[in-house]
């Protein structure tokens, strides 16, 4: 039996692959922590699903974000999905705004986990991080679900083509 090689296939170059990304459409996330390590929050599109049993998200931070630190060292996290009018805090929360204030911007309450969530957000997911891998540039948290709440709101806000939309429940169907 021989073995062969597989050919060294060239990677895709850093641009190519973010103008490709922009194209995948992705809710629009405010991502908190509270704990030990203080309070922070970042605006994030890389969240998904991983599994329904246990229910389990995955949240992607860059490991040069100001808010890295606090996540890293704090168990748990609030993704918060932005309904459509709350626009205004994804710039705010993914800029490089003092953390003090971009919370002072928003009202909030805590459910299980003692993360920040965001009052009138599309949904929210609190969740305890159960593991987390380190790829390139980035921490991928992979997050167990322990409370939902639905917000009433029913536009929700998407990042596509590096510009905002909107979409409705209804449409969406």
């Amino acid at each position: 039996m021989s073995i062969h090689a597989l050919p060294v296939i060239p990677a895709v170059d850093r641009d190519t692959f973010r103008n490709a990304m922009a194209q995948l459409g992705a809710a629009v996330n405010i991502i908190t922590t509270d704990g030990p390590a203080g309070r922070a929050g970042f605006t994030a599109s890389a969240v998904c699903s991983v599994t329904d049993a246990p229910p389990t998200l995955l949240i992607c931070l860059n490991r040069s974000a100001s808010a890295w630190p606090a996540f890293r060292d704090n168990q748990a996290l609030c993704v918060n999905t932005l309904a459509a009018e709350q626009h205004e805090f994804s710039t705010l929360f993914g800029g490089k705004t003092p953390m003090a204030e971009r919370f002072a911007a928003a009202r909030w309450q805590t459910l299980a986990s003692g993360a920040p969530l965001l009052e009138d957000a599309l949904i929210s997911f609190d969740c305890q991080i159960a593991q987390r891998v380190s790829v390139g540039t980035h921490d991928i948290l992979f997050c167990t679900v322990m409370a939902v709440l639905q917000g009433e709101a029913r536009h929700g806000l998407a990042w596509f083509d590096r510009g905002y939309h909107t979409f409705s429940r209804h449409n969406a169907r």
